[in-house]
This record gives C-alpha cells, structure tokens and sequence, in this order.
C-alpha cells in the first residue's frame, strides 16, 4: 500500500477513511494493474463520482442563482465539471502526486496527466460516498469547486461548436472544421486532442474523452480567443 500517497490524499481532502483499501482503488491508475497486486482502479468510482459531482454543483447552482433560467444554469454547470476544469483544480490540489500509475503509462505525456486528474478528481468523490456521508463530499466538493460559481461562466453557449460557426459565417463567409491531432489512453477509455481551423489557422484546441467533447472544447478555446463570447446576452 502507497501510504504517503493514501496520506497526502487524506490531507487534500480533509477527511480520513476508514477503508484505506477504497481510498487506493481511487487514486489507483488503470495502468498499475498491470503486473501488481493491485486489485482494483478508479475506472468504477470515477463513474459514481461523477454523478455526486454533477448533483452537488446542480443543487448549489439552483440555490445561489436563482434569477438564472434552465439554459444558463446548464451553460454553468458543463462549465464546472467540465474535463478542463477538474484537471486545473486537481493540479493547483496537488492531486497529481497521489495518482498510482503503472510503467506504460510513462509514455503517454502530459495529455495522459491531464485525463487522469480529472478522472481522480471524480473516483475521489465517488469513494469518500461510500467510506462517509454526503455532507462529507458536499463540503469538499464546494470547498474546491465552490470558488468557480462565477456568473460569467453562463457565457458559455450550450452548443460551442455552433455558436462558433454562426459568428465565423457571419465574419468570414467560411465555416470552421475540426482536426484529430491526438489520442492517447487505452481503447475503452481514450483521450481525444482535436483543432478547431479555419483553411490553415489552427483557431483553438481542446481535449475530452470523446471526439465530440474535444471539438466542443476546441469551439469553446476558439470562441474565448476571438472574443466571441462577449456577444452573449447575460441576462444581466
């Protein structure tokens, strides 16, 4: 058992588990399975935490926004939980330095880091559910991701990809496309890298567990780096 890791774990946290076992599978990377007598990784309390992290952020934006409606409350909640934001947490946590990885991970490079932060980020939550209590993960969830319940985060178009293509039609009579520049992780789990272009110009890039999710952060990247956003009504 990694004890300074589990200790360093416990301390970011704030919270002592009485099932040390449950707090190694979380922070236990796909890759240290291999040629171990590790047991278990966070692929399955990763799934669950998810879900808590989804819940907590949902109530916690209803209750302090209550003026915003549907839409930009949706826009603000896939901006808090989304893969970029968990990762940037989990790195300022110092999360990274208590991931249990294998040798073939080695190879795979920051990208690799980065989904594995967010990921453990999740499989976290998802253990302190099961070791404690909601009020346990509720107060580490708000405690880390409370200070990012910005408004302006419901700036956010709901469709990126879209919201890119009007304003790039609009201004250079063109439409955007998207590029696969990477992808990394083993096959029932990758990690997607893709560019959004326009002819030649790489106009923003973005990552994801999924195609789909990497081009919508690579909309998203572009529409920041153009200033588009600003042209979202607010409500305010």
């Amino acid at each position: 058992m990694h004890v300074e890791k589990l200790e360093r774990a416990e301390q970011i946290l704030g919270y002592t588990f009485k099932n040390k076992e449950l707090l190694e599978a979380a922070l236990t990377h796909p890759s240290a399975l291999e040629h171990s007598d590790h047991k278990k990784s966070y692929e399955r309390l990763e799934f669950l935490g998810d879900s808590v992290v989804g819940y907590i952020i949902a109530r916690a934006l209803f209750e302090h926004f209550t003026d915003l409606d549907e839409g930009k409350l949706t826009r603000l909640k896939v901006s808090l939980v989304s893969g970029k934001t968990l990762s940037q947490l989990s790195r300022e946590l110092g999360i990274g330095e208590c991931i249990i990885f294998g040798s073939s991970e080695s190879g795979t490079g920051s990208r690799g880091f980065k989904s594995a932060l967010e990921n453990v980020y999740e499989s976290l939550v998802g253990a302190m559910i099961l070791d404690g209590s909601i009020e346990d993960v509720k107060s580490f969830v708000l405690s880390t991701l409370g200070p990012k319940l910005q408004r302006d985060r419901a700036n956010i178009p709901e469709s990126p990809k879209s919201y890119l293509q009007e304003n790039i039609q609009r201004d250079f009579h063109e439409t955007p496309s998207y590029k696969l520049v990477d992808q990394i992780g083993p096959a029932h789990k990758p990690h997607f890298v893709c560019q959004a272009v326009l002819g030649e110009k790489v106009l923003g890039e973005g990552e994801g567990s999924s195609k789909k999710e990497a081009e919508s952060q690579a909309a998203l990247d572009a529409l920041k780096k153009m200033n588009y956003l600003e042209n979202i009504n607010t409500g305010e």
